[in-house]
């Protein structure tokens, strides 16, 4: 049974394998040339879905014909050369093109997850008792698509973290129209926040510190259902990759799962294609 169903797998694999660079059947590292065949990329990319969405090890999901060092190999391959991030972008940019993103009205939050092997984007989280953890910014349009990704340690202050994501932001989803609201949670209530926003050119909705959040939720809801979302993903839930490039490869990569779920299911109702899904499992 597959990882992600059909409907999803299929398309980011064309986009996917758009961006590969072609590659013989036999790896030429070998010194006669024709005894070593190349692992199919589709193999590894099915497997590389599976560990982002189970979350397990490697070892866990390798197969006779794709071992766990194939995977490691070719996933730190895709990560240097930011095939994730390009295929977000191209979704991002069909969904513009048939649904449309809600760039006037961007909401900003941060996550905390687990990071029990610490590395690169690891620090002491404030939520789980020190533990190792990892600070997940994501900027999202208003609809909840995700636009924009930046991880850190746990440690990290939320509003430190805010530039750094509306850039991702503007540099995932190209340009932003006249006038766009950023919409934030009491945690990016300083002045530093503001003056970041004014610098923009943008205008801010920011929650205040000490009045109760339910009654000055706002419009920044959509964000966290999207981290919501991106949780049901147990590579993100549960990190266990040390290398800032390979961590910021699987968070794209469930950002371009995410975006193709609503584009589909937004798109159900507008039109016909061939293979159109009939249930809201998307099977």
């Amino acid at each position: 049974m597959p990882a992600v169903p059909s409907s999803l797998l299929e398309p980011l694999w064309d986009q996917f394998a758009a961006l590969l660079h072609v590659r013989g059947r036999y790896a030429k590292s070998h010194p006669l040339g024709c005894h070593r065949r190349r692992v199919p990329d589709r193999t590894v990319f099915e497997h590389i879905v599976l560990a982002l969405v189970h979350g397990s090890g490697y070892e866990r999901i390798s197969a006779p014909g794709c071992s766990d060092r194939t995977i490691r190999r070719r996933v730190k391959e895709w990560a240097t050369l930011g095939i994730s991030e390009k295929v977000h972008a191209l979704a991002l940019e069909a969904y513009d093109r048939m649904i449309g993103l809600g760039l006037g009205e961007i909401s900003v939050d941060g996550c905390i997850t687990k990071a029990p092997s610490g590395g690169e984007r690891a620090g002491r989280s404030p939520v789980d008792r020190g533990k190792q953890g990892l600070k997940r910014s994501v900027a999202s349009d208003a609809c909840g698509v995700p636009l924009g990704i930046v991880s850190d340690g746990a440690n990290r202050h939320d509003s430190s973290l805010l530039g750094p994501t509306l850039d991702a932001a503007k540099a995932q989803a190209g340009a932003m129209p006249a006038t766009v609201n950023v919409n934030l949670d009491r945690g990016y209530d300083s002045s530093k926040s503001r003056a970041l926003i004014t610098e923009l050119g943008f205008t801010a909705e920011i929650a205040r510190k000490g009045v109760p959040a339910p009654i000055q939720t706002g419009k920044r809801r959509v964000v966290e259902r999207t981290h919501a979302w991106m949780n049901d993903y147990g590579k993100l839930r549960h990190r266990t990759e040390k290398s800032g490039s390979i961590v910021d490869f699987y968070l794209y990569l469930a950002a371009a799962l995410v975006t193709l779920r609503m584009l589909i299911r937004r798109a159900t109702s507008r039109y016909r294609w061939d293979g159109r899904p009939t249930t809201r499992r998307l099977k």
